[in-house]
C-alpha cells in the first residue's frame, strides 16, 4: 500500500509539472533565465546588464469579465430604418479580442464606489456628491413613480438591478475607480502593499501615480532589483491589468450580436445574421422547456411593459435583475433590453462612413503626462491622481499619424469637411463641430441649433420602457455626456493585450 501511494504521489507530482509546463505563469516576478536572440547578453543576470524580462504566459481575467474573441463583422442596419435617421449604414470592421463586464453594473456596485469615496475623500465631500446617480429621472410629469426616486437605488431589494441615473461622465470615473481597485487588490495578493483601509485624500492607491512612483503609503516589501536594492512593481512585470474603460461602439455591438455562436469555424463563415443577440425575427424563447417566455426586457406596446397578471410576459415592470435573462453566446447578459448602455464614443451620423477598419472609434483626444521643465512628473492632484494634459499643435506637427490633439470632429465637424452655404471651404469661424453642427454661435449658426455636439455620446440596446426596434444591436442613439435617463446604465470593458486568444 505505501509503495502504490508513493507511485501516485509521483505521478500525480509529474502530472502538475506537465500543467505548470503547458500553461505557463500567469505574470509577476523575475523570470527564469534567457539569452537575448538580437546581443547574446543573458537576462536577469546582475553581471550582465541587469535587464529583467519575465516569464509571463497570458493575461488573466479581471473581476467580473467575460472574454470576448474578436474578428470581423459587419456593423450597423439589420433590419428596416423605421425612424429615418440613416445613421447606422452596414459596413465591415474588425475588432481585436477583449473583456467585458457579465452584466450590467448593478446598484450594489456602484454604492460600494460612492462608499469608498465618502471614506477616502474626507476633505472633498463634493467628489462623493458629484458621483450621486441622479435619482429624480424617474420623475414624470404625469406618473407616480416617486418610490421609485426613494427606494429604486438604496433598497437591498434593488441589489442586483442595474443602476441608472449614472451620465457619461461618472461612468468613465466609476472604470477609472474600479481600475485602481482591483490593481490595488493584485498587488496586495503578490505581497507587495499592505491592506490600507485607512486611505485619506490624496494619499490613495492610484496605478498611474503608483507606477510614477508617487504612492509609498502601505508599502509592504517593494520587488528586488538584480543590484541587490528594491523597486515599485512596473507594468513589465505582468501584475497589474490594463484599465476598466466604456466599451466602444463597435465592441458593444459586436459583443451584443455574439456572431460565434453562428461561426462555422475553419471555413470563416457566418451562416446567419442576427436581428437580435439570439437567433431569429422573434424575441420569445423557442426551446421547448421555455417555450413563450420573453428573451428580454422592453415595452411590448403602448402602456403594456409586463403583461397581464398570472402570465407576465417579462416579469418586470422596470429594470429587471442583471442576470435575469439568458445569456447570449459570449456569456453576456441582457446585452439587449433592461437598460441601455453607454458607449464611449462621441455620436455621429455618419460614423460608419469616416472610421478606420480596424478598432473604429471617434473620440481620441490624445494626451500626455503633466511634467516639470526638467522632465520629471509633476506632483499628483489634490485627489491623488497624475495630472495630464492634451498634446499642443506644435508637439504633434511633425507626426504622420495625427496633426492635432483633439480628433473629435476629424472629418466630420473640422474645417476640411464643413462648407459655406454657397459651397466653399470654411477657413476660420467657430470652433469644433459647431462649423457643421451648429449650436446658435457664429454669424452663420446664429439661431440654429443641433442636439449633436462633441459631448454627445452613444448608448445602445434598449431599455425597459423602448419598443422591441431599439433591441437590435445595430440601432443607436446619442445623449448630452452630462445628463442621465431612467433607462440607462452602463458595464465596463478591458483591452486584451498579447494573444487574440491565447497560443
Amino acid at each position: 500500500m505505501k509503495i502504490k501511494s508513493n507511485i501516485l504521489t509521483i505521478t500525480l507530482f509529474g502530472v502538475l509539472l506537465l500543467l505548470s509546463a503547458c500553461f505557463g505563469s500567469k505574470g509577476g516576478g523575475v523570470g527564469t533565465p534567457g539569452e537575448s536572440s538580437t546581443t547574446g547578453w543573458e537576462y536577469n543576470d546582475p553581471d550582465m546588464g541587469r535587464f529583467e524580462v519575465v516569464d509571463y504566459s497570458e493575461q488573466q481575467d479581471g473581476p467580473g469579465l467575460v472574454f470576448v474573441e474578436g474578428g470581423t463583422f459587419v456593423m450597423g442596419r439589420t433590419e428596416p430604418d423605421v425612424i429615418y435617421d440613416w445613421n447606422n449604414v452596414p459596413r465591415r470592421f474588425t475588432v481585436t479580442s477583449y473583456y467585458m463586464d457579465e452584466t450590467e453594473v448593478r446598484n450594489v456596485d456602484y454604492r460600494e464606489y460612492l462608499n469608498w469615496l465618502q471614506r477616502v475623500y474626507v476633505s472633498y465631500p463634493n467628489v462623493y456628491l458629484q458621483a450621486l446617480p441622479d435619482t429624480l429621472v424617474w420623475r414624470k410629469r404625469l406618473s407616480y413613480n416617486e418610490p421609485y426616486v426613494e427606494y429604486y437605488f438604496r433598497h437591498p431589494a434593488y441589489h442586483n438591478y442595474p443602476v441608472v441615473g449614472v451620465s457619461w461622465l461618472q461612468a468613465q470615473d466609476y472604470c477609472s475607480w474600479r481600475t485602481d481597485r482591483v490593481n490595488e487588490k493584485l498587488l496586495i495578493d503578490e505581497g507587495i502593499l499592505e491592506m490600507n483601509p485607512n486611505q485619506v485624500d490624496d494619499d490613495n492607491f492610484n496605478t498611474q501615480a503608483y507606477l510614477a512612483g508617487q504612492y509609498e503609503s502601505g508599502i509592504r516589501e517593494n520587488l528586488p532589483t538584480l543590484d541587490g536594492g528594491e523597486r515599485h512593481a512596473n507594468m513589465e512585470d505582468g501584475i497589474m491589468l490594463p484599465r476598466y474603460r466604456l466599451p466602444t461602439e463597435a465592441e458593444w455591438e459586436y459583443a451584443a450580436l455574439s456572431l460565434i455562436g453562428n461561426s462555422t469555424g475553419s471555413p470563416e463563415r457566418i451562416y446567419n445574421r442576427r436581428l437580435f443577440p439570439w437567433n431569429g425575427d422573434y424575441v420569445r424563447n423557442d426551446t421547448k422547456q421555455n417555450m413563450g417566455h420573453f428573451r428580454a426586457n422592453f415595452q411590448r406596446g403602448r402602456g403594456d411593459l409586463m403583461g397581464v397578471a398570472g402570465a407576465l410576459n417579462d416579469n418586470a415592470s422596470i429594470p429587471a435583475p442583471v442576470d435575469a435573462f439568458w445569456p447570449n453566446d459570449y456569456g453576456l447578459y441582457c446585452m439587449a433590453g433592461n437598460v441601455n448602455e453607454w458607449c464611449l464614443d462621441v455620436y455621429r451620423p455618419m460614423s460608419s462612413n469616416d472610421l478606420e477598419g480596424f478598432r473604429p472609434f471617434r473620440g481620441n483626444v490624445f494626451q500626455t503626462i503633466l511634467r516639470k521643465d526638467d522632465g520629471s512628473i509633476e506632483d499628483k492632484d489634490s485627489l491623488g491622481r497624475i495630472r495630464w494634459r492634451d498634446m499642443t499643435d506644435e508637439e504633434s506637427v511633425s507626426r504622420v499619424n495625427y496633426h492635432t490633439s483633439d480628433n473629435i470632429n476629424y472629418g466630420d465637424g473640422d474645417v476640411k469637411s464643413s462648407v459655406s452655404e454657397s459651397g466653399e471651404w470654411i477657413a476660420s469661424g467657430a470652433k469644433g463641430s459647431d462649423r457643421m453642427y451648429f449650436s446658435g454661435t457664429g454669424t452663420k449658426g446664429k439661431g440654429m441649433t443641433s442636439l449633436i455636439s462633441d459631448r454627445s455620446r452613444v448608448y445602445k440596446g434598449g431599455g425597459w420602457n423602448d419598443r422591441v426596434y431599439w433591441l437590435s444591436p445595430g440601432t443607436r442613439r446619442f445623449l448630452d455626456e452630462r445628463k442621465s435617463k431612467e433607462n440607462i446604465g452602463f458595464r465596463c470593458a478591458m483591452t486584451r493585450v498579447g494573444s487574440p486568444g491565447g497560443f
